[in-house]
């Protein structure tokens, strides 16, 4: 009965690439595990546990941003839900500037009406007319908005 001794033998570099392959191959289960896993949890909680987590666009109110016009100031209130932009109006435009600058609120109205309906301040049509005062009230609603955002 003589015992047949087996030697090993283990070069460095190859224990050490054996090494970090089963690091790397631990570290991709865990991530793969917990990707997964937390998609499933919140699913299962129901579809309303999901929209509590998920925030609006804007926080619900009515921001303002001001205009200084010939020595004036006009403030534009935009009024926002949690999801959507509900309305766009002058906050107590007074009767000498809306003399002064009759296309003020005609080109306000025009603005309110297509950021409303497409919820977005991209793709607007102003018309020749008051493209400036347009671009003007655009840049005021803008400032309003970043005031609402989340």
């Amino acid at each position: 009965m003589s015992a047949k001794t087996k030697i090993w033998v283990f070069h460095m570099k190859e224990l050490i690439y054996t090494a970090i392959f089963v690091v790397l191959g631990i570290l991709l289960l865990l991530l793969l595990i917990f990707m997964f896993s937390s998609g499933r949890n919140s699913s299962e909680n129901g579809p309303d546990t999901g929209a509590a987590e998920t925030a609006g666009r804007y926080r619900a109110g009515v921001y303002t941003s001001s205009l200084t016009l010939g020595g004036n100031t006009v403030e534009v209130a935009v009024t926002v839900d949690e999801d959507y932009i509900s309305s766009i109006s002058f906050r107590q435009l007074d009767e000498t500037i809306s003399a002064m600058y009759p296309l003020m609120e005609p080109a306000l109205e025009s603005l309110a009406s297509q950021i409303c309906e497409t919820q977005s301040l991209e793709n607007i049509t102003c018309s020749e007319d008051s493209q400036y005062t347009s671009m003007l009230l655009l840049s005021a609603i803008q400032a309003a908005l970043e005031k609402a955002g989340n």
